[in-house]
């Protein structure tokens, strides 16, 4: 046996008999963090914390209820690509009114039996904004296999500010606990989000932990204790990915009620019927569905007029997207005034979509509010209401018994198809007539790419000839619309140029937009590319893709452990047809490949056929999903290696006659 590797499981062995058991003094370590030196479960790790824990009590300080948040951890740097945990920053908030206060900072290097202890001179304030700044430092004399230790108190006069715990982070966890008391006046709604399982889950009750001076009852404490051990490191320097906040493991607090020591009792949780009821009369959305009479002055009385409702209803919503520009804000919390951008024909989504919502009611269509969370913004709540979770607005219109998914802020996006920053799984419609009600979000299914192609070998000239056509549907053809118009023709020549011949380096000697006029998802092309390559020998090796869709793998990770989100299907089509030149001969084709994932939730194949002086190729990879669990990843790896690997290496081989 590997004496190393027994050593290294037994010292493990040792990590998880303490878990739960050591006090972690401060400036104190153990046998275990002093002789760690390798993480079994990731021996890439360049860093690893081996204790981590954070505190939240209340107290009462300058006659005032306040937060305390207490943060202590030790960090092993393992080699010197883990330097950057050196250095630390420390974010805290403040307004006019009240401010949040960093305080006992204490920080060690060990270096073996050394201490270097920081300096409170080395500590800098940094402001980040109007309202945020934070604390700066760097460990001293920082080296490989340094422990880095330090801890603070967090004062916060904001009682909200029990937000929670993150266990997972940017490198590997030993372990992370997280402990709070938490007075009996004060109910926080909780929940768990991501995939690690707790190790510690513990509730107890502490008698009279909680005093506030006047008052002669003292407050009984909720005392709770969660725990993790052995917590990969959140990597997320991949595509296809939702925001990283919908997949960290931690816990999420959110206060739901308050009783204060008058015996008052707010509630903060509301129920959507609750919601509803606001929004019909709130001044930043609901009144400005107000404002159909101003719009029936301004707007061309044509647009009302058209018999059929479906295409009374396109049409309003090209009126929309011709008029404004979207500035690229948000805005749909506050801020939105319909009339003023309209006037202005600039606004934010909120007032842009606002504005499509009163044309389609004033046009007797019934039209809704759905509030939404972009992509990049999480994922919102689906328990109990928390409005800051979303921060987009759409309209969905019901024409002839079908609904209708309407942003009117992307010029170049048809009517009933979303932008891709909404494509987030479900919003929550705002139905004032019949209640409000969540809807799944279903992007377009037919979004390919396809490129077909006859290719020539001039063997006089030594040059490589293909007539090329390609075509793309969906979000594949709106975001090649994006580019073209973005572009001129010469700049978009040389960009398509260097896409699809940087290894060869081809020219496209002809090229023509085949795109119809009131088409914004299809983009068809056709050109002809030219290579200049030796081509009079013996023995021709060709390789067929003269074009390719991917050119690496976009999945590179060991394992992944939250799920691969595309945004929408996609289908891949290449297809080619080479003519054998006179005077040589098929050696031999490509072998024919396939490959499926699990459940046919996708496919990849490549066919090769020989008919007379002809070779053809057909290569089809398929994603049938828009998501795919953590489990499918490997496959999904594995699916696009295979891809990269037959566009980079399918061969096919002729010899002179």
């Amino acid at each position: 046996m590997n004496l190393k590797k027994l050593a290294l499981g037994l010292i493990w062995c040792y990590s998880i008999a303490l878990f739960g058991q050591d006090k972690h003094e401060f400036g104190q370590l153990n046998k275990f963090e002093i002789n760690f030196t390798e993480y079994p479960q990731d021996t890439t790790a360049h860093a690893i914390v081996l204790h981590e824990r954070g505190e939240d009590r209340f107290a009462v300080i300058n006659k005032r209820i306040q937060l305390v948040k207490k943060y202590h951890v030790k960090i092993k740097i393992l080699d010197q690509h883990g330097f950057d945990q050196a250095d630390i920053s420390i974010r805290y908030y403040h307004t006019d009114q009240a401010r949040e206060k960093v305080r006992d900072i204490r920080a060690i290097t060990h270096n073996g039996v050394t201490k270097f202890w920081l300096k409170k001179d080395n500590i800098y304030v940094t402001d980040l904004t109007e309202n945020w700044s934070e604390m700066r430092f760097t460990f001293p004399n920082v080296k490989e296999g340094s422990i880095l230790e330090y801890e603070y108190e967090l004062v916060s006069p904001y009682l909200f500010n029990l937000t929670g715990w993150s266990f997972q982070g940017d490198i590997p966890k030993v372990r992370s606990e997280f402990y709070a008391e938490i007075p009996g006046n004060y109910v926080y709604n909780r929940s768990f989000v991501g995939t690690l399982n707790l190790d510690v889950n513990e509730s107890t009750i502490k008698k009279s932990c909680f005093k506030v001076p006047g008052y002669a009852v003292a407050a009984d404490c909720e005392v709770i204790r969660y725990a993790i051990k052995d917590i990969p490191a959140f990597k997320e320097d991949e595509d296809y990915m939702l925001a990283a906040s919908n997949y960290i493991s931690r816990i999420d607090f959110e206060m739901s009620q308050h009783t204060s020591v008058n015996g008052n009792v707010e509630n903060y949780t509301k129920s959507w019927k609750d919601v509803d009821r606001e929004f019909r009369t709130d001044k930043d959305i609901g009144r400005q569905l107000t404002k159909q009479s101003f719009f029936g002055k301004n707007v061309p009385q044509m647009l009302f007029e058209e018999p059929d409702s479906l295409k009374r209803a396109m049409g309003i919503y090209d009126f929309v997207q011709n008029h404004f520009t979207w500035n690229n804000k948000y805005s749909i919390h506050k801020g939105s005034r319909v009339k003023s951008a309209f006037e202005k024909q600039m606004g934010s989504v909120g007032e842009i979509n606002l504005t499509l919502i009163n044309l389609l009611q004033l046009a007797g269509l019934k039209t809704d509010i759905v509030l939404m969370s972009t992509r990049k913004n999480g994922l919102p709540k689906r328990t109990h209401p928390v409005m800051s979770d979303f921060n987009y607005l759409i309209a969905i219109a019901d024409i002839g018994g079908t609904s209708y998914v309407l942003d009117a802020t992307d010029k170049y996006i048809p009517f009933g198809m979303l932008p891709f920053r909404c494509l987030n799984y479900y919003g929550r419609v705002m139905d004032f007539k019949n209640g409000s009600y969540w809807l799944t979000i279903n992007p377009v299914k037919d979004n390919t790419r396809i490129v077909r192609g006859r290719v020539l070998l001039d063997m006089e000239n030594n040059r490589i000839t293909g007539d090329f056509k390609t075509s793309e549907t969906g979000y594949f053809g709106v975001s090649k619309q994006k580019t073209i118009q973005s572009l001129s023709e010469d700049d978009y020549l040389i960009a398509l140029e260097k896409k699809f011949s940087s290894e060869n380096e081809g020219i496209i000697s002809e090229y023509t937009n085949l795109n119809k006029v009131n088409s914004k998802s299809k983009v068809v092309e056709k050109f002809k590319l030219e290579w200049e390559q030796e081509l009079n020998r013996e023995v021709l090796y060709i390789n067929p893709f003269f074009i390719r869709f991917f050119v690496q793998n976009p999945f590179v990770l060991e394992e992944r452990n939250y799920p691969i989100d595309f945004g929408h299907p996609r289908i891949f089509t290449y297809q080619v047809t080479i003519q054998i030149p006179e005077g040589y001969s098929l050696v031999n084709l490509p072998e024919n490949k396939a490959f499926a994932l699990p459940e046919n939730s996708g496919y990849l194949k490549l066919q090769c056929s020989n008919a007379g002086s002809f070779v053809t190729v057909l290569f089809n990879l398929k994603i049938d999903h828009s998501y795919y669990k953590s489990e499918h990843y490997n496959a999904l790896k594995e699916l696009f290696r295979n891809a990269v690997d037959i566009q980079k290496n399918t061969m096919i081989k002729l010899t002179k006659n």
